[in-house]
This record gives structure tokens, sequence and C-alpha cells, in this order.
């Protein structure tokens, strides 16, 4: 911040120099004719230092935003997103044109081809792969024509493009300004070199239990008043809501239950047409699985071979062992009722084996740095089998030291693999030896020395599967009972917990909710009840129900807060830590002032101990924590001396310096010069825009539209 504020002092000469830096810039029309603020149609979003942001342009960014960020991102992030951007981009713009910054017509196609995602982009690169800037326009004008959607998407790609060249030449010109001289190359490698050694005495400021102050709402109310900067809040509510879940009722659940029981079985149908009946297969006969489950099952016929590590674990050894034809269930599995007849079995249907690679030149796939022949290959190979089949050797590491093969870096390891995968060779001999056998294939790839490390029993399954809902009739019935304790809660004497605790339910609170937010803990993305929570017509006590994805919540508004200082109650939490802090401090000083080390020690049962090599870059002390007062302290110290009572940030120290270690002098100190106005310069775009944000006069009107 020192740096901005030599650069505030500066303002004059800096844009004295800007200017003429940039005298050789003619401002001119961009490569295409946007309008990068877009037009003032209809209401504002939002105003920036009396710049309104129109709500027609922002929407169209928002869903612009959408069709970019896909489904991952809800709605109130992309606002949020957009906003920001927006928020970054005009208070930016409004700098970069009253100083006067422009992209000149001829430096717009160098600019836009920058961007690593047009210049690398083949459709635009020539024969000898460089950027072609014809292919490019050439598109663009198609695009202008044949895709319009796209053209216009291509024209904010193109404003964000300028609009950031804009801001790199802004902030270039400020980092011109934030340089290092050779004195500030010095300080920084005395700061960071120079070393203390110190024996000191701490009073913890634990040693004085909280409980010793009383402290009143009015010295709260002053410590916030004389910190108002650290005490600000934004507007904020606080609420409360009994929650009312549409899950399904036990009887809901018996009754898909015997749903699905009677599934199992035959039935007998009358067809009128024919004046017949005909015995319709229930699951247990049902000759064709998949079109059974395609009528009935909320889940289709999955033809996959499973082992039984693919099985829920709950269940997995009892459908393990079904025989053919045989059901098992009804069994509940997370949110259903299923029950799963087994189709097929495939013994050993599934190996797991691992190999060491030995290919030669012009094998298939052969790395073509291998130069040996298929000879030498095969020796190789053969020594490698004998080596493998040693009781004390470890394959993988053979593997990883020998192979060919891509799994080298993994010991070989070819994980599990059904039959039909592998080339057929290889696959003949893992499928046709036991576990634990180790040999050698010829394959199109090589000599592969193969061992058998497992084997799987696989299953085809047919699982006939309901989901557990809810019936009309429970939904009816809990739309019901949250009417009616809404209506309860509104007309009633009692308290909202209290009518709540009356019938069983659970009260949860949510504090300070901020007008932007979206998700509500116990309630997720609820941002309807957020904008009711901020209504201007809501008052306190206020009650109403919300219709939710997988129910009701019944809300109360409890408390507001508006956007100013901090209450007193708000603040007390974190100010009377603080205020603690130092009534502690003061009463530790008080009664050990004019006292030695010595006296310290004993008089407050503490010991005194020794530290070294301290510096002021890594105020460190072992056993204390971090101390920069101590020890700066410590450093503004002579070799021998000792400081008077400092009030820390963990406790009251008094230190005595047993010896100062100046690092020596360099030649030159250019180097940590760089060092030091290379940071500053990374700094420079994050506390620029900081800066001018908080000097910014900000209308955020998000919430009235979102």
């Amino acid at each position: 911040m020192a740096i901005l504020e030599n650069i505030r002092k500066r303002t004059t000469v800096l844009i004295l120099i800007i200017g003429m830096a940039l005298f050789a810039f003619v401002i001119s029309g961009i490569f295409t004719s946007n309008d990068l603020g877009g037009g003032k149609v209809g209401s504002s979003v939002g105003e920036i230092n009396g710049e309104e942001i129109s709500i027609d342009d922002f929407r169209r960014k928002v869903e612009r935003a959408s069709r970019r960020g896909g489904p991952n991102l809800t709605s109130m992030q992309l606002v949020n997103s957009v906003w920001s951007q927006v928020e970054r981009n005009t208070i930016l713009g409004q700098q970069i044109e009253d100083l006067g910054i422009s992209i000149e017509q001829d430096q717009i196609i160098n600019v836009i081809q920058s961007s690593p995602g047009i210049s690398q982009n083949p459709q635009f690169l020539d024969e000898n792969g460089f950027f072609d800037e014809m292919k490019f326009r050439d598109f663009i004008a198609e695009l202008s024509v044949n895709a319009p959607a796209q053209y216009q998407d291509w024209l904010q790609d193109e404003d964000a493009i300028i609009q950031g060249a804009k801001e790199q030449t802004y902030y270039s010109l400020i980092r011109a300004g934030v340089g290092a001289t050779l004195k500030e190359g010095e300080l920084d490698y005395k700061l960071s070199t120079d070393k203390v050694d110190i024996r000191y005495v701490r009073v913890p400021y634990t040693s004085i239990p909280d409980s010793s102050f009383i402290i009143s709402k009015a010295e709260i109310g002053e410590y916030v008043k004389a910190h108002k900067e650290i005490y600000k809040q934004d507007p904020a509510r606080d609420i409360q809501f009994v929650y009312f879940d549409d899950k399904p009722s036990a009887e809901d659940e018996a009754a898909i239950e015997e749903d699905i029981q009677k599934l199992l079985s035959d039935t007998v149908e009358y067809f009128e047409e024919r004046d017949a009946t005909d015995t319709i297969p229930g699951f247990r006969n049902t000759k064709d699985n998949a079109a059974f489950l395609d009528r009935n099952s909320d889940t289709k016929f999955d033809t996959i071979y499973k082992s039984k590590k693919d099985l829920p674990i709950k269940f997995a050894d009892s459908l393990m062992g079904l025989e053919i034809g045989e059901l098992y269930g009804p069994y509940k599995d997370n949110n259903s009722y299923k029950v799963t007849k087994m189709v097929a079995k495939k013994p050993n249907g599934s190996v797991k084996a691992s190999h060491i690679l030995i290919t030669w030149e012009g094998a298939e796939r052969a790395n073509p740095a291998i130069s040996r022949t298929k000879e030498e290959a095969e020796t190789k190979a053969k020594e490698l089998l004998k080596e493998a089949k040693k009781a004390d050797v470890v394959f993988a590491e053979l593997a990883r030291d020998n192979s060919d093969g891509p799994s080298a870096p993994r010991g070989g390891d070819l994980g599990y693999f059904q039959e039909g995968v592998m080339t057929p060779k290889f696959n003949d001999f893992a499928f046709g030896n036991d576990v634990g056998y180790i040999g050698l294939v010829e394959t199109e790839f090589g000599y592969h020395i193969v061992r058998v490390d497992d084997k799987e029993n696989l299953v085809q399954l047919a699982t006939l599967s309901r989901e557990i809902e809810a019936s009309e009739e429970t939904l009816n019935t809990l739309f019901t009972d949250a009417t009616k304790f809404e209506m309860g809660a509104i007309e009633s004497d009692m308290s909202f917990p209290d009518l709540a605790k009356e019938k069983e339910l659970l009260v949860r609170p949510v504090n300070k909710v901020k007008q932007m937010d979206e998700n509500l803990p116990g309630l997720d993305n609820q941002r309807n009840i957020v904008q009711w929570a901020f209504n201007e017509e809501t008052n306190i006590g206020d009650i109403k129900r919300f219709s939710i994805g997988n129910g009701y919540a019944v809300v109360q508004l409890t408390a507001t807060y508006e956007e100013g200082i901090m209450s007193v109650e708000d603040a007390s939490a974190t100010v009377l830590p603080k205020i603690r802090k130092e009534k502690k401090a003061a009463q530790i000083i008080q009664a050990n002032s004019g006292k030695s080390m010595e006296d310290i020690a004993s008089l407050n049962n503490v010991t005194i101990a020794n530290a070294s090599a301290l510096t002021v870059k890594n105020p460190i002390i072992p056993g204390a924590g971090r101390e920069s007062m101590v020890v700066g302290t410590a450093f503004a110290l002579d070799q021998g001396s000792s400081s008077s009572l400092i009030e820390g940030e963990t406790g009251v120290f008094m230190v005595e310096v047993v010896k100062k270690e100046e690092a020596p002098a360099l030649e030159n100190y250019a180097t940590f010069a760089n060092s030091v106005q290379t940071a500053n310069g990374t700094r420079v775009a994050a506390s620029v825009f900081e800066a001018l944000k908080e000097n910014s006069e900000i209308k955020d009107n998000r919430a009235t539209f979102y």
C-alpha cells in the first residue's frame, strides 16, 4: 500500500509521464464497431462511478456465460461471476479512457492473434504453420453472415481481448513508476540476513483468566468506534425455518415393496379382442429379462458381466451365491426396493496379470528408439523369464527396470481384464494358466514374460427396481401439515420455536444471510427465500411458507443488519478477546514494572528462554510464535542491553540481546533491488484495482433482478 500511496502523491507527474508515453497513440475504431459498454436500455443492474450498467446487456453476458459454463454452475454463480468481470472492466475502463489509452487499428490484429486460442488454431494457420490474417478475417466475415449467434460471441471475445491489452498497457505504465533503489535492495538484504540472539522471559496472557475482567457494552462500543474500518458490515438477515421433507411414509414403502412382490409371479390376463386369457410370465419365469425390465423397472437390463467387487458390498455375498434363475429380494438398496435374478455365470471370467514386454525393431507399436533384433529380444526375454521365476525376485521391480511396455511404471500391472480384451495368444495364456504361473508368450507386440496374478468369477444379473417415492396422499398430507403450521405460527401467541417444539418439529436458524446468497444450510439453492428476507415489505417476525424441490419450508425473519458499522452485539464476539488482551497486557505490565528478568520469571512462575538467529523478515520465536514487535525491539537494542516490558502477540516480554550478527556487506545490491522491484511489480495489478474499487462509488442492484 506504501507503493500506491507514493503513486497517489505523484499523480500529476504520473499522468504527465503516461501522456507523453501515449502521445503517439491515436484513438481509433477497434477491429469492429461493437461497443464494450453496451447501450443503456431498460433498467440498470448497477451503477459504477455514475456509469449505469444496463440490465439488458448484463443479461446477455449472463446468458453467454451460461452457454459456456455448462450445467455445473448455478444461476447465481454465473451472475456473481459476470458482475465481478463487469465491475472490473468498468472501473479499469474508466481509468483507461481518462488516460487516453487506445489500441491502434494496425495493432488490433496483433493483439487478437496473441491470444493462444486464435494463434494456435489450425484453421487460421498457413501451410508453414504460421498465423494467416486473411484466413482469420474470412472466417469472421463468414460468421457474420451465416452464424449470427457465434458472431455475437466473437464480438464479445474480441472486446475482452482488446480490453485485456489496454489493461496490460495501463498496468505496464504504472509498473514503470514502481522501482527499487540500491538502498532498498540493501535494506531487504539486511532484513533477511542480519541475525540476533536473545534471552527472554514471557508472561503469557493465558496466565490471567478471561473471567477476571467484566467488559461493558460501552467499552465494546468505544472499541468499535475507534476501529470503524475493521467492523464494517454488509446488509444481512437472520432467519429460522422448519423443514417439511417429502420423504415417503412407512405405508409408501410397504406399498412399493408389495408392488414389486406382485411382479415376481405370473399373472393371468383376459384379452377381450380375442376372448381369451393368457399367462403373462412374472420376473421369476420370464425368458426376456430386457423386455420385462423395460416395462416394469426403473433400471434397465445390464448385460455387462460383473465381479463381486462391482456389486453393493452389503449384498455381494448373497448375489454371488445365487444359482442361475434364482432370485434374491426384495431388498432395500439406497432409495429403492430391488429383486435381483442370476442370469449367467462365468467362472474365472476375469484375469489380473502382470507382464514384462521385450520388443524388437519393427514389432507392432514398438518404440522407434528400439534397435534390437527379434533374436536378441528372444534371448533377453528367456533370461528375464529365468530371473522372474526365482523365489526372491520382485516381479514389479523387474518389470519397471526392463519392460518396453507402457505398463512398466506400474510394475507391469495390467489390472483385471475379461476374455477377448487382449490379443489372442496373450488372452489364451492368461486364461489357460493357474494363478501364480509365470511363462513366456510371443505376440505381434513382442515377447511377454507373463505372471497370472488373480482370477475372478463374473456374473450377469437382472435387477428389478422401484424407487421409493412419496405417494400423492403423503404429499397432500405434507402440504396440509406445512400450511397448518404456517397459519398457526402467524396467528398464535406462542413464539415460532415454542410452537415448533409443541408440534415436535426442528427449528433451524441461519444467521447473516447476505443479499446475493443462494445456498442456505439445510435448504441448498433457495434464492426466493433470500429475496423475500431482503424485501422492503418483509418485517422482523414475518412468516412465509415456501415450496422447495423436495418439500416445504416455513420461514421466519428474525433479524436485519443494515450496511454500516456493526452493532455492539454483533461485534462483541471478535472485540471481546482484543479488549481482554489489552487489559491483561496492562495488568501484567503494571505488576512487573521495574523488575528484573529473573524476578519476573520467579514472580510469574515462568522460565527464562533463549532464541537464536532471529531475523526481521522471519520473526518467529520458538515456543512463542510470530512476535514482530518483540524481534523488532531486539534489533533496536545494543548487544548486552535489555528492553522494558513489551506487549507482544501472545504475552508480555522482556528481552536481553545476547548477540547481534550483521550480514557481510556486498559490493552491489542490484540483485536484491531487482527482487524488490519484481515483488512490487507483481502486486501492481491486484493492489491498483483494489485501491480503485475502494475509492469507487458502486451501486449494486443485482438483488432486484436475481
